[in-house]
């Protein structure tokens, strides 16, 4: 039996439906020849979804530490501390009772704020421990403001740091620092660099976070209260950090974290590293973090 002949369908130019009517009919109940020719724009747009998705779930910000990540560990050792015990005693003598030294003072504990002899011994000792409390770095970043401004101390940046931050920023990347040091001295060390091109790198900084307004740097909190403050997504971060603590807790928070080596920082175990991820020895050069951070 002949099949019966079946005329194809050629549609007249301007015979289409409008668009609202077309959305309407389910594509099933389209001919074949118009389904293929709706079938490239369908896969496009599932395409473009896909990858408004991943523009979504891309990382916005880099948070760093500063002490064995940006700078190394000797130079807030064997600069920055000495020269706190150095400038103390005459700082105390010239500075003791005035109103610009008060509020430093009087974030003191209540046994050491009265006596002078208590407090500079109170000072030293913590130094020596390097007690990381939000009062004695209020008192540091006070006393580095004279040495930094008059050229005494320079904050050495490593060489790819120099290299990182404009990098960054140029891809749209918001870079912030999280230090236990005050946000005052976070400040001054990125304002007086010793790279002699360009010393001051605050420009490349979106903000500053310390214990004050963060909190403690090894508690999952910390890193949560920042991405309130930022309003930027724990999944949206990467963190750089030689201290394995710190990764830990901002792991926990959401964040994707990496441990940082430099010369001179303590050794990280293998356990640490298979948890955690190679380390990162170069910000500029390490093929692992530009394939977090997105960049080429």
């Amino acid at each position: 039996m002949d099949m019966p002949q079946t005329k194809s369908f050629k549609p007249k130019p301007n015979t289409f439906l409008p668009t609202e009517q077309r959305c309407s009919i389910p594509i099933h109940q389209l001919p074949t020849q118009v389904t293929v020719l709706l079938a490239p724009k369908v896969r496009l747009q599932k395409v473009a979804s896909r990858s408004s998705e991943r523009k979504m779930s891309a990382i916005k910000a880099v948070l760093l530490d500063i002490e064995g990540t940006v700078s190394s560990i000797s130079f807030v050792r064997d600069v920055l501390f000495p020269y706190t015990l150095h400038a103390l005693p005459q700082v105390l003598d010239e500075k003791w009772d005035t109103p610009e030294f008060a509020p430093y003072r009087n974030e003191f504990p209540v046994e050491f704020r009265d006596e002078r002899e208590k407090f500079e011994a109170h000072v030293r000792d913590l130094t020596a421990r390097d007690v990381k409390v939000a009062y004695l770095k209020g008192l540091q970043g006070y006393l580095w403001l004279t040495a930094y401004r008059s050229g005494n101390i320079k904050a050495p940046l490593y060489a790819d740091v120099i290299r990182a931050l404009p990098l960054w920023t140029s891809r749209g990347l918001k870079v912030y620092i999280y230090s236990s040091g005050s946000v005052l001295a976070q400040r001054l060390f990125f304002e007086y660099t010793d790279n002699e091109a360009q010393p001051d790198q605050r420009g490349y900084l979106s903000g500053y976070f310390d214990t004050v307004n963060a909190g403690v740097k090894w508690e999952k909190g910390s890193y949560e209260k920042i991405c309130e403050e930022t309003g930027i997504l724990p999944h949206e971060w990467v963190f750089l950090t030689d201290n394995v603590k710190e990764v830990e807790a901002a792991t926990a928070a959401g964040l994707h974290a990496r441990i940082v080596l430099r010369p001179g920082n303590a050794p990280v175990s293998d356990d640490d590293v298979q948890k955690f991820g190679s380390l990162v020895t170069d910000f500029v050069d390490d093929e692992g973090l530009k394939g977090v951070l997105g960049v080429p």
